[in-house]
């Protein structure tokens, strides 16, 4: 029999270090008592409950320049003594009340950011308090147990299977990428964990589809996984932006036939640009006939399956085998909050699955508990289901369904308020997206007819009045780019947000569109 091998113990002393003084306590600088705590606390929540009912009275955004935000922070380096909590607390408070872009605010309307739930606010507080590890079981039972719920809940409400799995993620892209591992693993004709992405005997390189309109978290997930972005198929779109079947069907015989191994289809549930859903029953038949992976990026539009009237498309989210939510979305969460659920409850361990000697976090045999480190990419995980978890109790299935049909329903009354006025261009509306362009009116039968000269004035005009709107502070629209024209874009995924709100948009715009034009013919003629 071998001998065990001997058991060195080493120690070390870093140069300077000393002990904690005294036998009564130690003498911690980071510690505050309860009645400290208390009254730092009871203090920031009426700072925040003050701050969250000035909000409309507030500018949407500061429009201030990075030196100017700069120039309010410490300078130097690292401060030598430490600055009294309440201080820090009330001055900290007033900077981030001044100088930030408020998504809470009823007229931000860019990108898809949504207000945070008060209630999510104080879960965060409460997560933070109890501060658990929520990659290990033992390390965080309740916690665990709620993000289990969570996660049930989130596929019920959107019509995906509950006997799945997944885990809470910081948003879409790594929903997503967690996803495409999963599909990876699972579609992969060799062990990719072991031997790679390259190609070797019995199968060709991987490739991916997904549309032309799809995030770019994708080209992120090709990139980082090894397959290269030329591993991606661009599948181009019908007049509504969504993916053709056809088209799709095309590319994988294509693939297949230069001896590639297509393994994976994105649809999308609700684009980030203009909001358009792919035809998703569509795309779940043909993946299962090719035996490929079908992941939806439900990031932004897979709640509003639960809405009356919800497109079939929508409706068939549950035929995929993996779908991505961003809770901080449709679902109005705090930041963080993404969500990746697949079908196949083992799909997550087969994909990230290590036993490192560090860990131990076994259960009894009868029942096994779920360790969310082998679930995903961390290991080490914050509380973020908790903030999502309160919410969806507090508000209910019914409580979602009206307050996502009332963003829509928003939506539409902004788009047609934009139709209606004579120096707007109605382009798109899906979802709670909708684009427009201000057009000048003695340009607008250039414009419309494609001349290239006006063309490239409005699309210059359109930018610069859109940075215009979101330095003075009035409402808050980002941008999209529509058969190759810039346009203007509004998104409604806010709580806060009402039919007034909606309807000074159209004139919010023209007003600063009509500024920015004269500003621009004013302008000395080049050369």
């Amino acid at each position: 029999m071998t001998a065990p091998a001997r058991l060195e113990v080493t120690t070390g002393t870093i140069p300077g270090s000393r002990h904690p003084s005294g036998t009564a306590g130690r003498d911690a600088p980071i510690e505050l008592s309860a009645a400290e705590f208390r009254a730092l606390g009871h203090a920031l929540v009426d700072q925040v409950a003050e701050f969250l009912e000035s909000l409309p009275q507030r500018p949407v955004a500061p429009g201030e320049q990075p030196d100017a935000v700069r120039t309010l922070l410490p300078s130097g380096g690292v401060p030598e003594y430490g600055v009294p909590a309440d201080r820090l607390l009330t001055d900290t408070a007033r900077l981030l009340f001044e100088h930030s872009t408020f998504n809470g605010h009823p007229r931000f309307f860019g990108y898809i950011t949504a207000p945070a739930a008060p209630l999510g606010v104080l879960g965060e507080m409460l997560a933070a308090a109890v501060n658990p590890n929520c990659g290990g079981w033992s390390l965080s039972p309740a916690a665990t147990e709620i993000e289990r719920q969570a996660i049930r809940w989130i596929a019920e409400l959107i019509g995906f299977p509950t006997t799945g799995a997944g885990l809470f993620v910081s948003g879409g892209n790594v929903a997503n990428i967690v996803c495409f591992l999963a599909a990876r693993a699972a579609k992969a004709r060799h062990d990719v964990r072991v031997e790679g992405v390259a190609p070797g005997a019995g199968h060709g390189p991987l490739v991916c589809y997904a549309s032309a309109e799809c995030h770019t978290w994708i080209q992120k997930a090709c990139d980082i996984t090894g397959l290269g972005t030329a591993a991606l198929r661009w599948i181009p779109t019908d007049r509504r932006r969504r993916m053709r079947v056809d088209a799709l069907g095309e590319q994988v015989v294509r693939d297949r036939g230069a001896g590639m191994t297509p393994f994976l289809v994105v649809g999308s549930a609700g684009t980030t640009s203009t909001g358009a859903i792919d035809p998703l029953r569509d795309l779940g038949a043909f993946c299962r006939e090719q035996e490929l992976w079908y992941h939806i990026d439900g990031a932004y539009g897979a709640p509003a399956a639960l809405v009356p009237g919800a497109s079939e498309d929508l409706r068939a989210i549950g035929e995929a085998d993996s779908v991505a939510v961003d809770p901080h979305k449709w679902l109005y969460a705090p930041l963080e909050a993404g969500c990746a659920i697949v079908r196949d409850p083992g799909a997550l361990p087969d994909a990230f699955h290590y036993r490192p000697p560090y860990y131990h976090f076994d259960g009894t045999e009868e029942e096994q508990p779920v360790n969310f480190y082998e679930y995903g990419l961390q290991n080490s995980r914050g509380f973020r289901a908790l903030k999502v978890w309160l919410t969806l109790r507090q508000v209910g299935r019914d409580g979602y369904r009206r307050m996502i049909a009332d963003d829509i329903a928003l939506t539409r009354i902004l788009f047609d308020a934009v139709a209606a006025h004579p120096e707007l261009l109605a382009v798109t509306c899906e979802l709670s997206v909708a684009t427009f362009a201000y057009v000048p009116p003695d340009m607008r039968e250039r414009y419309e007819s494609g001349d290239a000269a006006a063309t490239r004035y409005v699309d210059e005009l359109n930018a610069a009045l859109l940075l215009r709107t979101q330095e003075e502070g009035r409402l808050y629209l980002s941008n999209a780019v529509v058969d190759e024209r810039f346009l203007v874009r509004a998104c409604i995924v806010n709580f806060r947000t009402t039919e007034a709100d909606a309807r000074a948009v159209a004139e919010l715009v023209v007003d600063a569109g009509r500024r920015t034009d004269a500003a621009m013919r004013a302008r000395p003629a080049e050369g």
